[in-house]
């Protein structure tokens, strides 16, 4: 007892002594990654605002605000020097700023959101022209607008897209025109994981988009504004270059991909050289990289001024004014701005006699373009972008592959080498950093991108953007055709690179819609490992691998139903997908194919061998997991007889229709008519295991959703009937006979 009782002491003080060990651990770990502190300040900020994008409603998000205030003052309070209290407090600080941001610009940028579907009068001034040659169509946003019966609410800004044959040759932004338009609400996603065009619409301040109708009258007294000279411009690259050839050199030029054909962009997509047509860092860093060489050859053959040292100053100078131009020249989207704030940085680093790639140039361009737009960290452009240039950077600080790659003295064939192998390592890492972003917006993977890369970047750089430039200069006095020649050749190679590497064997890799969390939980695992330098970075590996665990685990859906009803897709035996509706548009068919895991074209659910489908109901019925699984969905808006129909539902797991169904109408698991669709959006079903994702969450009161049920109720008060049959249509009886075969009480278990 005695021996014991004098241990004690020395248990309980070495109890006492592991905080003290683990904040000492803590503090030498951070002091060793004192350089890369600041780094994390975009990524707090960044996830601020994502947490606003992610979570429900204004309780979620002041919960988040005062969480993270409480952390910092805590931080502050609790620590007595050091710098894990200082780097608690300033991540706490930069969380908070980033769902107060996003907050504060959803707010800002409130507009009017058009109530329901409407065919309108209207003039307005054209704000944005965006010519469309591969569609044969113009699109148009237009603001000041004037109606003839205005529609409430009424759209400050409208999005139309024009049939090309019937818009004035004479259309031009700041023009003003009058047209009748059909326009529609922006619209939400069609299914789980599709792109949410009302979110996108609301930062834009877009009320509403839709067709317009001829004619189109323009006003005598239009003025057309400045931004004409990019159109101007696009026009002269499109005349001189045909085809596809012509709309990448425009691309180039101005940022206006309208041009391209369909097939060539498909092409460019899955060789994953998409990225080479979105005017961004590449573009930027090729143009400044242009001017400045010139400049400094030119200024270099005036020997006084080039004893004179200024000549690097002034080719920044130069180089720095090129960017500026490019940018607005380009339409100064967010991500060109963003490259161009990057190159301002480089610019300056130069001129300063700095160190000019670094991770800190990349932390202050994703800081200033999360303080200006806080939406953009819920963007692909601005995740793509900063992945590839931080995983760039990243890699090259690594001081073993610094020391494999780094530029030195030795025989050409060894040096050729040596870049190449750079070349194919960093486009293989980028391709890695890329691609949960991928997955998780476009639903593809490629595996050849990081090989394509290799030659089609040093093509886009060196020859095709060069020969492009030089084209345009040598214009105005005639001699612009060999430079256009040679541009020419250099984009049908890069399209041939990208058809060949598109039509290899498992290019593309279709993946189901990724789950949110692992999504974060791969993002968190790649950013923990570039930004910090200690071997405590490889512990980013670990969520990594979870990420991908998690979304090869997770089932392609077996149902997918959009948020109108109208359209759903069916898992077949085979793995392939097929449509409810024989006539579905492209985008549809797009959507619902990328969402489900398919790369490919759906097939037809009135030619599937599991369903039964006549003019107006089909039904669908397949064993899985050992249990039959039916479901019945509307295709007309025809009226069907009750108690035929009730007996149906009876019958079905699940029912799917675009409109109201009679109470009696019930299925045994899911009624997904219009009511129900209105609260729930699109739907995501598997059946092994029974799971259901909805594009709406429960108490969601972001303000484009919360403008889309506004729109509902306008709807559903503006005297429409949502019953079974809708009164428009000219009713029949229901062709029901190729039903009766497949109706009957399946087997179960």
């Amino acid at each position: 007892m005695a021996r014991s009782a004098a241990f004690a002491p020395s248990k309980a003080s070495a109890l006492h002594q592991i905080p003290r060990r683990a904040g000492n651990a803590l503090e030498r770990w951070l002091e060793a990654e004192r350089d890369q502190l600041f780094l994390w300040l975009p990524v707090a900020i960044g996830a601020g605002a994502a947490a606003w994008f992610a979570l429900p409603g204004p309780g979620a998000w002041l919960a988040v605000i005062l969480i993270a205030l409480g952390v910092a003052a805590g931080a502050g309070a609790v620590g007595r020097g050091g710098r894990a209290p200082a780097f608690a407090a300033m991540l706490g600080l930069a969380v908070a700023a980033g769902t107060g941001l996003a907050w504060w610009r959803a707010r800002r940028v409130a507009a009017p959101v058009l109530g329901r579907p409407a065919i309108v009068r209207m003039a307005g001034t054209i704000e944005k022209l965006e010519p469309l040659p591969a569609r044969g169509l113009v699109r148009v946003t237009l603001g000041r607008l004037r109606w003839e019966r205005p529609p409430r609410p009424a759209p400050r800004r409208v999005r139309v897209s024009l049939v090309q044959r019937a818009v004035p040759a004479t259309l031009a932004p700041g023009t003003a025109i009058t047209l009748r338009a059909r326009l529609m609400p922006p619209a939400p996603p069609a299914v789980p994981g599709a792109y949410d065009a009302a979110r996108a619409a609301w930062f834009e301040q877009v009320g509403a988009s839709g067709r317009g109708f001829e004619p189109i009258t323009v006003h005598d007294d239009a003025r057309p504004g400045e931004a004409g000279v990019r159109d101007r411009l696009t026009a002269h690259v499109t005349a001189a270059l045909a085809g596809s050839a012509g709309g990448i050199a425009a691309a180039l030029v101005t940022g206006d991909m309208g041009a391209i054909d369909d097939a060539d962009s498909l092409a460019m997509r899955r060789a994953g050289l998409a990225h080479l047509l979105s005017v961004s860092g590449l573009h930027i860093t090729a143009t400044v990289g242009i001017v400045m060489a010139v400049v400094r050859r030119l200024l270099a053959l005036w020997p006084r001024l080039a004893l004179s040292g200024r000549v690097p100053l002034i080719a920044a100078a130069a180089g720095a004014a090129a960017a500026i131009g490019y940018t607005w020249l380009t339409g100064s989207q967010v991500p060109t701005i963003r490259s161009c704030v990057a190159a301002l940085m480089v610019i300056a680093a130069l001129a300063l006699g700095r160190e000019a790639l670094t991770l800190r140039l990349v932390a202050m361009g994703a800081l200033v373009v999360l303080v200006a737009w806080p939406e953009a960290v819920v963007g692909p452009s601005f995740q793509l972008s900063f992945a590839a240039v931080a995983s760039i950077v990243a890699l090259h600080e690594h001081p073993r592959v610094r020391a494999l790659l780094m530029a030195r003295d030795e025989p050409w064939p060894r040096k050729w080498t040596r870049e190449a192998a750079s070349l194919l390592v960093t486009g293989a890492v980028v391709e890695l950093a890329l691609m949960p972003i991928a997955v998780f917006y476009f639903h593809q993977a490629g595996v050849y991108g990081a090989i394509a890369n290799i030659v089609a970047i040093p093509l886009t750089t060196f020859a095709i953007m060069p020969a492009v430039a030089l084209a345009l200069m040598l214009d105005p006095a005639g001699w612009g055709g060999p430079a256009w020649w040679v541009a020419g050749e250099a984009i049908a190679l890069l399209l041939w690179i990208a058809q060949t590497v598109a039509a290899l064997p498992g290019a593309v890799r279709a993946i189901p819609a990724m789950p949110l969390g692992a999504f974060a939980t791969m993002v968190g695992g790649g950013i923990w490992l570039a930004l910090w330098r200690t071997r405590w970075r490889y512990l980013g590996v670990a969520p990594l691998l979870l990420g991908a665990g998690w979304t090869a685990l997770t089932p392609a859906p077996d149902l997918l139903v959009t948020g109108d009803g109208r359209h759903l897709a069916v898992r077949q035996r085979d793995g392939g997908l097929a449509l409810l509706r024989d006539r579905s548009g492209g985008y549809v068919r797009d959507v619902l194919a990328q969402n489900g895991g398919l790369d490919g074209v759906p097939g037809l659910l009135s030619q599937s061998r599991e369903a039964r489908c006549n003019r107006d109901l089909c039904w669908w019925q397949q064993r899985v997991d050992g249990r039959w699984r039916i479901v019945l969905a509307t295709r007309s808006a025809y009226p069907v007889p009750v108690e035929r129909l009730a007996s149906l539902c009876a019958r079905a797991d699940v029912v799917v229709s675009e409109r109201r169904l009679p109470r009696r109408c019930r299925a045994r698991w899911l009624t997904l008519d219009r009511a129900a669709l209105a609260q729930s959006g699109g739907v995501a079903i598997s059946f092994a295991p029974s799971r259901v994702i909805t594009v709406r969450t429960r108490g969601d009161e972001h303000p484009w959703v919360a403008a889309a049920r506004v729109a509902e109720a306008t709807s559903a008060s503006s005297g429409v009937s949502h019953g079974h049959a809708l009164p428009h249509r000219r009713s029949r009886q229901m062709d029901s006979a190729p039903l009766e075969g497949a109706t009957g009480d399946p087997r179960r278990p």
